[in-house]
């Protein structure tokens, strides 16, 4: 796979030699079970699969690189890099800045910008629109289009379906940069309709069927279908493609739901399902699938607490807290420094969408066990400075040099 110039600040020796040593003893990535760092009172359990992704150090080579090899130009970014604080204020410190926030709302008008100014296009994409103003402009984006390989990849085959004749069905949050990004490709090529959750795939099979009254379609699925779509006619033949950081089995159960859903009300047999399911599995991304499934294994192992690191409006990484949250309980934190004391963390609830502080925080148990992950944004080096931190709380512990080396290959 292709290397990265990853800045060093992002890097962690710890967990850098924990990944080789992992991917020397299983280079086909079978083993899911989490690595063990024992520090002696306390204990932790590291996912298999966590951090940086392709996409990820793919737009993060990209974007530092365009600043190296660009002096004295205005570089902008379309909006966030990544759903990661700290990358995000390193760019802003490096003097690069935001036209639009992660909803899409203007920070900085278009109207500002010159033929001579360099736009980065974030890892999510961009919808098509965007990319005609800037070019308009005389703003080539192709150069800076740090777009993950697995966005585009879903963004083909929403255009392949359409060629026959297929709606597009996204599983995604509708305001996600990387939503409105697919919903723009596909919507260029097909009718297209975004379902958020399995509740939404229930609601939409309904009117599929009929049980529900078809001309409630458009007020319920209100600002999530494409121009001209007419629910009398392109119901008829569908197919499911996802925004990349959902959750993986959401997604094939919707997928399923809704195939099941068509294979009943059109009584079709096996031979002639995909006359009106389109097969579209193949738009998982890789990266988000291991993820998942290390926490699926992690959860397999008695512990106190998990910790889930990341940033608060990263996609990918509250997904892994909702996994964590119904086994143990579970703290979401962006930086080693939300963690207080033995007795106080300040940690994110994702569904009240508000930080809030905890306590007590560490049970008194020895020895005490925690489950750690982070997100596809997340450097390896916050999750070091997580674990440091929490063994910096306990006296007598094995120091984080000799845990290193006992992973470093000879």
């Amino acid at each position: 796979m292709k290397q990265f110039n990853v800045p060093l600040i992002y890097r962690s020796p710890l967990i850098n030699a924990i990944k080789h040593k992992r991917k020397s003893e299983d280079k086909m990535k079978k083993d899911f079970s989490p690595t063990v760092l024992d520090f002696g009172p306390v204990q932790f359990y590291l996912a298999r699969h966590f951090g940086f992704c392709y996409g990820v150090e793919n737009a993060i080579d990209i974007a530092f690189r365009t600043i190296d090899e660009n002096p004295g130009k205005r570089i902008f970014l379309l909006s966030e890099m990544i759903h990661n604080p700290q990358v995000n204020a390193d760019l802003l410190e490096r003097g690069v800045q935001f036209l639009q926030d992660t909803k899409g709302q203007s920070l900085i008008p278009l109207e500002k910008l010159t033929a001579d100014d360099i736009v980065i296009i974030p890892a999510f994409g961009t919808t098509l629109d965007m990319e005609e103003k800037l070019n308009a402009i005389g703003i080539h984006t192709k150069k800076y289009n740090t777009t993950c390989p697995f966005v585009e990849k879903v963004w083909n085959r929403s255009v392949q379906i359409a060629a026959g004749k297929y709606t597009v069905i996204i599983h995604g949050k509708p305001s996600h940069e990387e939503t409105r990004a697919t919903f723009s490709h596909a919507a260029a090529a097909a009718p297209t309709l975004i379902i958020k959750d399995m509740e939404e795939a229930e609601l939409l099979g309904r009117f599929i069927t009929g049980e529900n009254d078809l001309a409630d379609f458009l007020n319920v699925f209100s600002g999530r279908y494409s121009d001209g779509f007419d629910p009398t006619k392109d119901l008829a033949q569908i197919g499911v493609v996802n925004q990349t950081t959902m959750l993986a089995s959401d997604t094939q159960a919707i997928a399923d739901y809704l195939k099941q859903v068509m294979v009943t009300h059109f009584a079709l047999p096996e031979k002639e399902i995909e006359t009106r399911f389109a097969d579209t599995r193949d738009t998982l991304c890789y990266a988000t699938l291991d993820n998942q499934s290390a926490v699926f294994a992690l959860l397999q192992h008695e512990a106190d607490l998990a910790i889930v690191v990341g940033g608060y409006n990263s996609s990918n990484t509250s997904h892994l807290v909702e996994l964590c949250e119904e086994k143990l309980p579970t703290y979401f934190i962006n930086a080693a420094d939300k963690i207080i004391s033995k007795e106080m963390i300040s940690h994110f609830d994702f569904h009240q969408k508000t930080e809030k502080m905890s306590s007590p925080f560490l049970p008194h148990t020895q020895p005490l066990k925690i489950l750690i992950t982070s997100g596809a944004s997340c450097p390896d080096a916050i999750v070091e400075a997580v674990i440091e931190r929490i063994v910096s709380l306990f006296p007598a512990t094995e120091t984080m040099a000799s845990v290193q080396t006992s992973f470093e290959l000879p």
